[in-house]
């Protein structure tokens, strides 16, 4: 897990209204949390690295369904 965020998750971070900022708190990782607690991260760096590691596996998961796909499009004979 890195330790600082981005630049540009930390404005994504800014820029959450209350609701979307406790939605995200309540889906951050136990060892974020954990530092959140120990006061080592601020609650903007929690939040942006949240964000960081959700759209690194949305874009994980992206590439995994397509693949998925391709390998399935190979495999059955294309309807006329």
């Amino acid at each position: 897990m890195k330790k600082t965020p981005s630049d540009e998750y930390l404005e994504k971070a800014r820029l959450l209204d209350k609701e979307a900022s406790e939605r995200l708190l309540s889906r951050t990782r136990s060892k974020l949390k954990r530092r959140l607690e120990d006061r080592t991260l601020t609650l903007l760096d929690v939040m942006a690295i949240q964000l960081e590691i959700e759209d690194e596996d949305l874009n994980a998961w992206r590439e995994k369904v397509a693949e998925i796909k391709l390998a399935d499009s190979k495999k059955k004979p294309k309807a006329k």
